[in-house]
């Protein structure tokens, strides 16, 4: 049974914002602090990605807990330590969480077939002990990322005739 009111829940509802959360700013601010500049809620990418990196070709999704489902068990819903199910309107919630995921893995299916990449941030990875760790491997995927579609390609040096006969080298001398 749920102890608020229609209104008092309304209210609680409708405060719940979906931009500028405070651990999207935890990300923003630690990614800013690292040096990447990034476009925040792009409109033409699917899913509105909470952070783009277009140099990069990634999109970051800060993904709330709760609403996302993080490593609760789709089949049985049963709890996992950061994501708690109401027990109030059980059905509601499941079916609510079971979308949220369909709709997630979906799009980040249709970003990768225009060849964005995917990171997701999970709130309970921001939590004061864990947060230097998340960013600096956000950092390192970035990085790693940028290395592999921007890196080096190695062309095998061509083989001159002139370099297979035994030279002196400028340092060698003939005695």
């Amino acid at each position: 049974m749920d102890r608020l009111t229609a209104q008092q829940r309304h209210q609680n509802m409708a405060a719940i914002r979906s931009k500028d959360t405070k651990p999207e700013m935890i990300v923003r601010r630690g990614l800013w602090k690292r040096g990447f500049r990034y476009r925040l809620n792009h409109k033409r990418l699917p899913g509105h990605p909470d952070l783009v990196l277009k140099k990069y070709r990634t999109c970051i999704f800060v993904n709330g807990c709760f609403w996302h489902g993080h490593l609760v068990d789709m089949q049985t819903f049963e709890n996992s330590e950061c994501c708690k199910i109401p027990k109030t309107n059980r059905d509601f919630w499941m079916a609510k969480i079971r979308r949220n995921n369909e709709r997630d893995r979906e799009e980040q299916r249709t970003l990768a077939n225009m060849g964005w990449h995917c990171i997701i941030v999970w709130e309970c990875e921001l939590k004061p002990q864990k947060r230097e760790e998340t960013l600096d491997s956000i950092a390192f995927t970035l990085n790693h990322i940028w290395l592999q579609d921007h890196g080096v390609k190695s062309v095998p040096y061509p083989n001159l005739e002139e370099e297979d006969m035994q030279m002196p080298m400028a340092a060698e001398s003939d005695y």
